[in-house]
C-alpha cells in the first residue's frame, strides 16, 4: 500500500496554494477551481455523496509532494476561519514531511503566515551520527504537522530515547 493523498480544509484557497507551494516545495497538479452542487457529472454526485445535500459548493486545488503524494485542499463556502486543534478529538492529529532543507523550510514556514508550535527536537541528542530532527509546526489556517530531518525510516530504526 502507497499513500495517495491527505486532504486539508482551508479557509483562504489563495493564500493556501501559496504557503505550500513557496514554504513547503509542493507542486501545483491542478489550481483553484470551483466546485458546486449538481448531479449531472461523477464529481458532482460524489460530492452530494459525501458533503450532503445543500453542501453550498467549495473550492478545490490538487497539488503534490515532489515524491508524489497529493494535498487535496478544500475550501467550504460555509467554514471556520482557523482549524481549532482538539487533542482529545478522535481522528487525525497532523501529517507529517520531510525537508533536506530543514531549517530553511522553517524559516519559510514562518514567512508564509505559518507558526513553529516547538523548540526544534534531536530524537538522539546523545549519539551525535543519529542527527534526525522534528519540529511541530502549523499552517496559516491552524493544521498541525510535523517536519523531519530525514526519512521516516531513519528516524525511527534505531531505539527510541
Amino acid at each position: 500500500m502507497k499513500m495517495s493523498h491527505i486532504g486539508i480544509m482551508v479557509s483562504d484557497m489563495t493564500k493556501a496554494v501559496e504557503f505550500y507551494t513557496k514554504a513547503l516545495g509542493l507542486r501545483i497538479v491542478m489550481d483553484n477551481t470551483p466546485v458546486v452542487e449538481e448531479r449531472e457529472t461523477a464529481i458532482g454526485r460524489m460530492c452530494i455523496e459525501v458533503f450532503g445535500e445543500g453542501f453550498k459548493g467549495f473550492n478545490i486545488a490538487h497539488l503534490v509532494t515532489k515524491d508524489g503524494v497529493g494535498f487535496e485542499m478544500f475550501e467550504m463556502v460555509d467554514h471556520q476561519e482557523r482549524h481549532r486543534v482538539d487533542f482529545s478529538r478522535i481522528g487525525l492529529f497532523h501529517f507529517s514531511l520531510q525537508s533536506d532543507d530543514f531549517e530553511a523550510t522553517i524559516e519559510r514556514v514562518e514567512q508564509y503566515g505559518g507558526k513553529v508550535r516547538m523548540d526544534i527536537m534531536r530524537y538522539h541528542p546523545e549519539d551525535d551520527s543519529k542527527p534526525a530532527k522534528m519540529v511541530y509546526l502549523e499552517d496559516p489556517f491552524g493544521t498541525l504537522f510535523e517536519l523531519y530531518s530525514h526519512t521516516y525510516e531513519e528516524t525511527y530504526s534505531s531505539d527510541y530515547e
